[in-house]
């Protein structure tokens, strides 16, 4: 059985919406390096909608580093609203907890960056296996958190990182 990675970028206070803004005078090597041992294992991209047209927006204009990997990975795109996919990917429209449940029997690791909604929908269910945390020195006082109302979650701590911009990664297994 695979597994689902998260891997989120949060304020202090919970932020995770748009972090391309507040995000970037944090990173760092060590950041590069931690987001490619990361990206690199990962067979697919496990995305909502707002983060898969984002990135599909961005992406095929990058070059270097990792560009060709991630513009030729396969997605899989949780929505109810976009009908043509592009950008090597599948959209994932009726039932996403029975849908993400199969994959996971023969994709060996997905990665998830951003796609709150998604994360939040996947923790309920218990999908997701590992979570890693990039917790930024900042309140941004403002936008959408991670976490909302939900029941609560028990998850194991296996690892912590400090970057030297003060960015702490909290990595986390579920606990169940």
């Amino acid at each position: 059985m695979g597994k689902i990675v998260a891997s989120i970028y949060l304020s202090l206070d919970g932020v995770m919406e748009e972090p391309g803004g507040w995000h970037i005078p944090y990173w760092d090597d060590e950041m590069a390096n931690f987001q490619r041992d990361v990206f690199y294992p990962s067979d697919a991209l496990l995305l909502g909608r707002i983060t898969y047209e984002g990135f599909a927006a961005a992406w095929p204009k990058e070059k270097g580093e990792g560009a060709d990997e991630m513009n030729s990975m396969p997605k899989y795109v949780a929505t109810t609203t976009l009908e043509e996919p592009q950008w090597n990917a599948c959209f994932i429209k009726n039932n996403i907890i029975e849908e993400v449940t199969k994959l996971k029997e023969g994709i060996h690791q997905f990665l998830i960056y951003g796609s709150g909604q998604l994360i939040r929908t996947l923790m309920k269910h218990n999908l997701i296996d590992e979570y890693h945390f990039m917790v930024h020195p900042v309140v941004l006082g403002k936008g959408k958190r991670l976490f909302t109302e939900q029941d609560q979650i028990d998850l194991q701590l296996i690892g912590v990182k400090t970057t030297s911009t003060g960015v702490v990664i909290l990595s986390y297994q579920s606990a169940k």
